[in-house]
């Protein structure tokens, strides 16, 4: 357990720097960063940058010798690369997806593409943006293996210079995932049906035979890859929907082999060896994010331990390394500092910096991130992160609760935030909490949060408040509440059920009318509709009861309401709603921005200035230095 207790968390922020800091222009934390991913190629002579230049995203090869730019292009506005992949050292495959706001999702066209490194013999291949990639083949550059959903799971052998598809395999999983071997027989297939079921099978001859089943929020058992004998299979298993563990299978003794547990939340991310043969890491993001080398005696894990040992304070990500392990990529970060990436040769034993995701931020200028736990009123045990001013002594602050969006599945993570440091920037302490129904912790804890997303959900959010105030962080009379998304929701609903708690609400591309949104993209497939089937309160009652925009009747707090007229995945209809139920009951909204031509979140650098100049004279207004507070938030 990765957590401070109250106690040594004052003393580590009366220990901050007592230097004032300088007010950053809020435009440095919303321009594009310098690169949003990089990879090597396998023989690793080649990198593959993706880099943001306003309305699009450019993928850019790079001669790791020299720097030297070998082939650059892009598709036009809105459209975005992502999942760079290298089908042989002289062929990408990618995906571009189409983005409109900064908290959307990504919407695929339908396509997958691919390019020599050069750009040029660049090909679209029809509705290949349904394949995700399984593995590469190496015996044959000219192929990869693919699979596709489509109400039974498919895998294929694509052909990367013409698109071709040849069928391998198919099975009874209506959304699955094929696991090969390093023989490339099919082996395993896991994933979920459209009714929510967690489901993995393993191929025995020709047959598939069913080795689990569970509810949505139910226990997990699923592989991840094979061990060199092709025997032994790596699995992550969450039992009774617990954080999973990482065990090691006899496939012929069905005997297991515990690896890894950290206890509090699941995995989110893996370290192979070059070769594929062999898991060496275990990443966790359990406070402030580490790995569990569980083969230390491997050669290669001796290589990445000491690289992660020469970035203290810092988290490190690996990417995949060239196939003969020589260069590794790596990317550096912390809650002050945001992303930069780095090449290492173990030939000549140098790491060399290749790039800085946001190199006009200056770490000392920002303010640390600090994991916290708490418990809730029911004795649940609660995760999140308080960011403290820097040069504060961190007693008595203006608190911004900010819960993240989602809301199942996501979850708060320990690094650089551009709005959270914005708001510390101004003077301002936020708490993130990872109320029940975040993901990470486990199924069951997600499934704490299924219909309940107006009540214990909030109540969480009110127990970290309540916490903050307790430790002396926090001054009672001046805490405001903002969120985006399903944050948005949160931060009305929990000033509709707290109204002497916040001095004042934001909500940006917020959901107040549950039953509206039952009606946005998600619901189109029927995986989606049986997903809020399941979460959403199930009778019409419940909703209203759950809904903000139908109780602004107890709303206290001034309001301030942000959307984008293009949003599709909360439309604009939620907030218009709640705006005409405040007039019923003789309120508006203090501030409302509205952007004629964003989406889900503003992308538009000069939007975000705007909107972050307004909120945070909003925030000043209520709960800054000079503002006029009372004891009636006392809790």
């Amino acid at each position: 357990m990765r957590v401070l207790n109250g106690i040594l968390l004052l003393v580590l922020l009366a220990c901050a720097s007592a230097a004032s800091a300088r007010e950053v222009p809020i435009r440095d934390f919303f321009k594009d960063p310098e690169f949003t991913s990089v990879s090597i190629s396998p023989d690793g002579k080649h990198m593959a940058i993706t880099v943001p230049q306003e309305d699009r995203t450019v993928l850019a090869v790079l001669r790791v010798s020299d720097k030297g730019v070998v082939g650059k292009w892009d598709y036009g506005p809105n459209r975005h690369f992502s999942q760079v992949l290298w089908a042989n050292n002289e062929r990408l495959l990618f995906y571009v997806n189409f983005k409109t706001g900064r908290f959307d999702f990504q919407t695929s066209k339908g396509d997958l593409y691919a390019s020599n490194i050069d750009g040029t013999q660049r090909i679209d291949i029809p509705n290949g943006a349904y394949y995700n990639i399984v593995s590469l083949t190496p015996e044959d550059p000219r192929t990869i293996l693919v699979e596709r959903s489509i109400e039974a799971s498919y895998l294929s052998k694509l052909d990367v210079y013409n698109g071709r598809l040849v069928t391998v395999a198919s099975a009874p999983v209506e959304m699955g995932s094929f696991l090969v071997d390093h023989d490339r027989n099919v082996r395993f297939v896991s994933g979920t049906m459209f009714d929510g079921r967690n489901v993995t099978y393993r191929r025995d001859g020709e047959k598939w035979t069913l080795v689990h089943e569970s509810e949505r929020n139910g226990a997990t058992y699923f592989p991840l890859g094979f061990a060199g004998d092709n025997r032994r299979v790596y699995m992550a298993k969450g039992e009774q929907g617990k954080p999973e563990s990482i065990v090691l299978l006899d496939t012929e003794t069905r005997e297991e082999t515990q690896l890894s547990n950290n206890g509090t939340v699941s995995p989110s991310g893996y370290l192979w060896s070059a070769d594929r043969k062999t898991l060496l890491g275990v990443w966790y993001e359990d406070g402030i994010p580490y790995w569990d080398w569980i083969a230390p005696e491997h050669p290669e894990t001796k290589v990445y331990a000491g690289l992660v040992k020469a970035f203290p304070g810092k988290a490190v990500r690996f990417l995949r390394p060239s196939d003969d392990g020589r260069y590794l990529a790596m990317r550096v970060y912390a809650d002050t500092m945001p992303s930069e990436a780095f090449l290492f040769d173990r030939e000549s034993g140098k790491a060399t910096f290749l790039a800085g995701s946001m190199e006009w931020i200056k770490p000392a200028e920002m303010s640390p991130m600090k994991p916290v736990a708490f418990k809730a009123r029911d004795g649940l045990q609660l995760h999140g992160y308080i960011t403290i001013p820097a040069g504060s002594d961190g007693r008595k602050l203006p608190l911004i609760v900010n819960p993240h969006g989602g809301p199942h599945g996501p979850r708060d993570e320990w690094g650089f935030n551009p709005e959270v440091q914005l708001f510390a920037n101004r003077g301002f302490a936020v708490l993130q909490i990872n109320y029940r129904g975040s993901g990470g912790y486990g199924n069951a804890f997600e499934g704490m949060g299924y219909r309940k997303w107006g009540t214990t959900m909030q109540d969480d959010l009110t127990d970290g408040v309540r916490w903050a105030i307790a430790q002396g962080i926090a001054d009672p009379d001046r805490v405001c509440i903002y969120g985006a998304s399903y944050g948005g929701y949160a931060a009305l609903m929990s000033a509709v059920r707290e109204p002497d708690l916040y001095r004042c609400t934001v909500g940006y591309v917020g959901v107040y009318d549950l039953d509206a949104q039952r009606d946005a993209d998600f619901a189109d497939h029927e995986y989606g509709r049986n997903y809020l089937k399941d979460v959403y309160p199930p009778s019409k009652g419940e909703r209203v009861a759950q809904s903000p925009a139908y109780g602004v009747e107890r709303l206290k707090a001034p309001v301030m309401l942000v959307h984008g007229a293009k949003d599709v995945r909360v439309p604009i209809k939620n907030m218009n709603f709640l705006v005409s139920q405040m007039a019923k009951v003789g309120k508006k909204p203090e501030e409302v921005v509205v952007e004629a031509k964003e989406g889900h979140g503003f992308r538009d650098v000069e939007n975000n200035v705007n909107l972050y100049t307004k909120m945070l004279a909003f925030f000043d207004k209520y709960i800054g230095p000079g503002a006029k507070v009372s004891t009636a938030g006392t809790p």
